[in-house]
């Protein structure tokens, strides 16, 4: 084998190297940031001398987070819910959890608190988890089951907020949307029970 056939294989090999280096950057960069990671930086940078207003800003992006995910699987629900009640039950969700949404983005704005503009992973992952679902029965009973954990979940933090945010018109807010997010959970469990 001859020098410049060496030298050639060697630079071959630098070349692909180089661009599967340059393809696997590329990958990385293309791939969205979590939009609430992204809410909880921008505001983490904002409220980085006020303690208060930070722990505010982190129960509204989580409470966004929980409406954006609920209008999903609701829209997810009407789609492939077999049971005429699951679809009912999807409806309201829809309904309830945008009317939360319209309420706190306008809310947030006036506090100058950014919240996540879409679904986050978390919430991608529960939704694409139930996608793979068999449709029927199958569907149904999980959703009901995701159902009462995210209300679980949700009341549990609302209440949190409705007893400790700093700002009066927050924990005004979080205190208004206990009862309906407990109306959610005891739907979703008489679902549940229901199916099951």
């Amino acid at each position: 084998m001859t020098r410049s056939t060496i030298g050639l294989r060697s630079l071959f090999s630098a070349v692909i190297i180089g661009f599967f280096l340059l393809f696997s950057s590329c990958k990385n960069e293309n791939k969205p940031e979590d939009p609430k990671e992204v809410a909880e930086d921008q505001n983490d940078k904002k409220f980085r001398d006020n303690e208060k207003k930070d722990d505010d800003a982190d129960f509204l992006v989580d409470a966004a987070e929980s409406d954006l995910m609920e209008i999903e699987l609701g829209n997810l629900a009407l789609m492939n819910g077999t049971n005429p009640a699951v679809k009912e039950f999807a409806r309201k969700l829809i309904i309830d959890h945008t009317n939360s949404v319209n309420e706190l983005k306008p809310f947030a704005e006036k506090l100058q608190i950014s919240l996540p503009a879409a679904i986050t992973d978390k919430g991608l992952k529960k939704l694409n988890d139930l996608k793979g679902e068999n449709l029927g029965k199958d569907f149904d009973k999980r959703f009901a089951g995701i159902m009462v954990n995210n209300h679980e979940n949700a009341i549990t933090n609302m209440q949190h907020a409705s007893e400790v945010a700093h700002d009066l018109a927050v924990r005004t807010w979080a205190i208004n949307k206990v009862p309906i997010l407990k109306g959610h959970l005891e739907h979703a469990k008489m679902l549940k029970d229901k199916i099951e």
